[in-house]
């Protein structure tokens, strides 16, 4: 099964995007768009941003988890992972954005 973006409306009426591995974990999670066209630029640049290792940003949170975010060509952040308990977990998550982010078909919630 191949990883897919949701697209939805979430409580406070804004548009969000998930990027879903081919077995249903969420992998990545925007912010909040006031447009749906504006969370469908959000998907396009990711899928263009996806591929390139430059683009993510890894982390370490206050609590000692680990997650990055992916970044467009002008740094801001247009998704953000999960947490992960180690440095391997997230680096595997990037691998995982990176296969199935430009193939990834939109499936629309809204």
């Amino acid at each position: 099964m191949a990883g897919k973006f949701e697209l939805f409306k979430d409580s406070r009426d804004e548009y969000r995007f998930r990027l879903k591995a081919g077995n249903g974990e969420i992998i990545l999670r925007s912010e909040g768009y006031t447009t749906k066209a504006g969370a469908e630029n959000g998907i396009d640049s990711v899928k263009i941003n996806a591929p390139v290792d430059a683009r993510y940003d890894r982390k370490m949170s206050s609590n000692g988890k680990y997650y990055f975010n992916l970044l467009a060509a002008n740094n801001q952040v247009i998704g953000t992972s999960e947490m992960y308990e180690t440095a391997a977990g997230r680096d595997n998550g990037i691998e995982s954005v990176k296969s199935n982010a430009p193939t990834a078909v939109i499936d629309d919630l809204t």
